[in-house]
């Protein structure tokens, strides 16, 4: 392949983020755009010179010229559209989570396998130089065996109360722990076993939005490993940084500790404010996007035109999606659950 045809649905502020990547990349550019509301593809179309413009995802999958198509809509809307896009012979970019039933879980696999075509889902974390570091030297050897870890992925109250419109039809867990538990899952090196979860809501409710405020999970892994996890969407609004993202893995000869929102590389201070600008998630140099949120969705052009595998593979996808399920019985059960593959 010596140029990849893409194809987007979804016209938001992330479906814009695709249509730049691809558009920067040298053998790439996105051909075709959807969106339910016309409008907001032809915007975006019109914005980066794309030729196609579809309000139906089933049309576009059938009838246009692309090779590949990125699903960029809200989480639990994701299992119809890529089957229909499978089934039309197109590979994939989901965004995480890959799914949020079991049942889209299982469908998507199958259609995935049946007709042949590759699938990415977005966790980008994995490209997060902290991390990805840290996932080298426990390969490495250097902690010895991974022993426990701690995982911490949080966001600012404005991200469920005004960013995101479908907040409420969501959960932090599918928004971001999502990417924290399979940060978990790699960095140990193995599946998980068994949860217990606990919950707890009203921050987010009195604000107009009817979601559970955070989690807290226990991990056990397979291997024999235990971590501890932290979700939330209440982090104050004043935060110097919209996430919060922290990881620990404690092996038996050695400890890393990972801070990528609190760090000390930069901080922008007024007489109105601090802020800690972000040099790792999604930052710009020379008017080119560099973070790793980015350097994800860039991968996968690269992925399909040299054909080699995808840092996460489709399993890596289903089985965080269906962890995350078992997250949720938990926290709603009070007692623990095991993990259903």
């Amino acid at each position: 392949m010596n140029e990849l045809r893409m194809g987007i649905v979804g016209a938001g502020i992330w479906g814009e983020t695709h249509a730049s990547i691809y558009n920067e990349h040298p053998f790439a550019q996105t051909v075709a755009i959807c969106d339910k509301d016309k409008a907001k593809a032809e915007a975006l179309a019109a914005k980066f010179g794309i030729k196609e413009v579809y309000t139906d995802y089933k049309e576009m999958a059938e009838k246009s010229s692309c090779d590949a198509i990125a699903i960029v809509t809200p989480d639990f809307l994701h299992a119809d559209i890529a089957i229909a896009c499978a089934n039309a012979k197109k590979d994939l970019l989901i965004e995480k989570p890959l799914a949020t039933t079991r049942d889209d879980v299982y469908n998507m696999m199958e259609a995935f396998e049946k007709n042949g075509v590759r699938a990415m889902v977005d966790l980008h974390n994995r490209w997060n130089p902290t991390v990805n570091t840290a996932k080298q030297s426990i390969d490495a050897g250097n902690l010895g065996t991974p022993y426990s870890a701690y995982g911490r992925l949080n966001d600012i109250k404005w991200v469920a109360t005004d960013m995101l419109s479908w907040a409420a039809k969501s959960s932090i867990l599918w928004f971001l722990g999502s990417h924290c538990l399979d940060t978990l899952r790699w960095l140990m090196g193995s599946e998980v076993e068994r949860v217990y979860a606990v919950s707890r809501e009203g921050v987010l409710k009195k604000l107009g939005v009817d979601v559970p405020d955070m989690y807290l999970t226990t991990i056990e892994f397979k291997n024999g490993g235990i971590a501890q996890m932290e979700n939330g969407w209440i982090t104050p609004n004043a935060n110097t940084c919209i996430n919060d993202i922290k990881f620990t893995v404690l092996g038996t000869d050695g400890m890393i500790n990972i801070d990528c929102s609190s760090h000390n590389m930069i901080q922008e201070v007024t007489d109105k404010k601090v802020t800690t600008p972000d040099i790792i998630v999604r930052n710009r140099v020379d008017g080119k996007v560099k973070g790793f949120a980015y350097e994800s969705i860039r991968s996968f052009v690269d992925r399909l035109i040299d054909g080699k595998p995808f840092l996460v593979s489709t399993e890596d996808a289903a089985n965080t999606s269906l962890a995350l399920l078992a997250v949720l019985e938990s926290a709603e059960k009070r007692e623990p659950v095991v993990v259903k593959y």
